[in-house]
């Protein structure tokens, strides 16, 4: 709690900030370009003036909770973590999803349960947890620039918290990687490289398109503590609250890296959902975006 906002400013990636504009470009070069280079400046100097408010006035407070945990992939796509290393008693299981689509010989459809060590091979392997935020604080701070009529400033001050808790996850996965976990201890990178993710590992989040599947947030959650440990909650439709706040896992193989789901059939869904113990209508709706299929259409056997 109360990490320095001071540091984690130095991790911001500015682009998608400027995105939040509605401002097409990448920072830097989008100060300079011909048409958006004067609005472009104006709107990022209003933004570091309001920066050093909020970081020497302490307007916003980040919290965060990391976790690593021994684990291993069991039947190809779950993930078991372990309450220790005997590695005889499982925490939790996470659930994944595998691509489905047609790909040429030799490219298989991934997994994120691929990038961890089958339990048959008796390695020992590990995947880590984390949720940040960088919220606390915001919607108070962007309610007094409303009492104000100042909109610009309100929306302002929820872009940087936004793009705080950003640089911090980023912050963080640099020390879990160095130091924490430290797979990567001798590891150097400017912040231009760390938002090129030149970096051995990756933090996919579940609800976006390696892990599509918004209420495996629960099961992470509750393995890393985080609402018990920083007040991070979660909505009735997996959300997290405060608004400015990401979560994710960690994984650590070299060869790790971000893809896409894509469709998925009614087989898969079935499998899935009778791993996670749910049912067929409430997991077709939890995953409805990533259906290849209409469920209210019959299947292939000729039944509902």
């Amino acid at each position: 709690r109360n990490y320095p906002l001071e540091t984690i400013s130095r991790y911001i990636d500015w682009s998608p900030f400027f995105a939040t504009w509605e401002m097409k470009g990448r920072y830097p070069d989008i100060l300079t370009d011909e048409n958006t280079g004067e609005e472009a400046t104006k709107l990022f100097n209003d933004a570091q003036d309001l920066l050093k408010r909020i970081i020497e006035e302490e307007w916003l407070e980040a919290r965060a909770v990391i976790g690593m945990f021994p684990a291993n992939t069991v039947n190809n796509d779950d993930i078991e973590v372990y309450t220790d290393e005997n590695r005889d008693k499982t925490e939790t299981v996470i659930h994944n999803l595998r691509q489905q689509m047609i790909k040429p010989p030799g490219r298989p459809n991934m997994c994120l349960a691929d990038f961890i060590a089958p339990k048959e091979t008796g390695v020992p392997d590990y995947i880590g947890g984390f949720a940040v935020s960088t919220g606390f604080g915001a919607e108070e701070a962007a309610g007094r620039f409303e009492k104000e009529n100042d909109d610009y400033n309100s929306i302002m001050t929820k872009a940087l918290a936004d793009r705080l808790a950003e640089a911090f996850t980023e912050h963080l996965h640099e020390r879990v990687r160095k130091e924490f976990w430290g797979y990567s201890p001798d590891e150097s990178f400017e912040n231009a490289d760390l938002i090129k993710e030149e970096y051995r590992g990756i933090r996919p989040a579940p609800g976006y398109p390696a892990c599509p599947d918004h209420t495996e947030k629960k099961n992470l959650f509750e393995l890393i503590g985080a609402t018990e440990k920083t007040e991070i909650t979660l909505t009735e439709s997996y959300a997290m609250w405060p608004g400015a706040a990401v979560s994710g896992y960690y994984f650590s193989h070299p060869e790790s890296a971000y893809f896409g789901i894509g469709k998925i059939n009614r087989d898969q869904v079935e499998d899935y959902a009778l791993r996670k113990g749910y049912s067929m209508e409430s997991m077709e709706r939890w995953l409805s975006p990533i259906l290849g299929y209409d469920p209210d259409e019959k299947d292939d056997s000729g039944t509902d």
